[in-house]
């Protein structure tokens, strides 16, 4: 069973207009509110697929208990942990035939007190599941190697960890002796990790890359390709992967969405080849949707077909 992360829970806000209109008024007529945050991206996948999931995070104030309410109507589990400060909003104006511009509140500053006593409150959680994905960037107060914490005391239970973030968050996980058991770079961050360029065009040379020793103990490492699909390593094993030309109407949430297929393949224990096509599948089908975070189940078979796996 999945547990899904969110340490920084928002609301998320989608402006759709045909132009943005710099230092003047811009009327937005359809305006889309969902519980966002990547973590929560990932819960409402898997729960689209028909599969249990949990959703978990720091979550406070009004903007908080408008995330538990959107969750409850969607029928996602949740189970956070309350801090006294107000969650935050996010805003994604769609502009200009497909320009994103983003506009992201910091959100709260949690105190020592609050992250000592979530630890407690997730490791406790954690004997529940067999899978927990942490996703996101840390907030305030929080330091780079609260992640790496969290892994550990999910490695007590035997709880598999997915880990899709950034900079010294990410790099605190991978200098740790208990490793993430699958992480999800795109371009630019493999190339920060390995402190390096890397042609993405050319296998060998992504090979190479992700035989840095930054990576030893890492079972998965997904690279993120955007629309050149992936390319992958598992355990001693390479992948690339390759996805068909669609119409995006709307790419936020296409990584969390493939995250959330990674994270029910491999608790259901599929092969690599399904796992990855699994993956990419949902990224693409959250993709063709206009509201971030979502998947349209009924067409998943058609593009899972279309999905190529081949090792190099």
């Amino acid at each position: 069973m999945i547990l899904t992360v969110t340490m920084n829970p928002s609301v998320d806000m989608s402006y759709p207009i045909e132009h943005l209109k710099i230092d003047d008024v811009n009327r937005v007529t359809n305006v889309d509110k969902t519980a966002g945050g990547k973590g929560l991206n990932v819960s409402r996948v898997v729960a689209l697929m028909g599969k249990p999931v949990t959703a978990t995070g720091m979550i406070g104030g009004h903007f908080g208990e408008y995330i538990k309410d959107q969750l409850t109507k969607e029928h996602i589990d949740y189970d956070f942990f309350q801090i006294d400060q107000e969650s935050r909003n996010s805003i994604a104006i769609l502009h200009d035939g497909g320009n994103q511009t983003e506009l992201l509140e910091t959100g709260p500053t949690i105190s020592p007190v609050d992250a000592k006593a979530f630890k407690t409150f997730f490791e406790q959680l954690t004997e529940k599941f067999t899978l927990v994905t942490m996703s996101g960037s840390l907030p305030n107060g929080l330091s780079t190697d609260f992640y790496t914490d969290l892994i550990k005391l999910a490695g007590k239970h035997r709880c598999k960890v997915i880990l899709d973030t950034s900079g010294d968050p990410l790099l605190s996980a991978l200098q740790s002796s208990i490793k993430p058991g699958l992480i999800k770079p795109n371009e630019e961050e493999l190339q920060a990790l390995i402190h390096q360029k890397v042609d993405v065009t050319d296998d060998n040379a992504l090979k190479a890359a992700l035989q840095d020793p930054i990576f030893d103990g890492v079972e998965w490492i997904v690279v993120s390709l955007g629309s050149k699909g992936a390319f992958v390593k598992h355990d001693s094993q390479y992948y690339r992967v390759q996805i068909p030309k669609i119409t995006v109407k709307n790419p936020v949430g296409s990584g969390d969405s493939t995250l959330a297929g990674l994270a029910m393949a491999i608790d259901e224990g599929a092969s690599e080849e399904e796992t990855l096509k699994m993956a990419m599948t949902m990224g693409l089908l959250n993709t063709m949707q206009s509201r971030t975070g979502f998947v349209d189940p009924t067409q998943y078979q058609k593009y899972h077909d279309l999905v190529r796996v081949a090792e190099v």
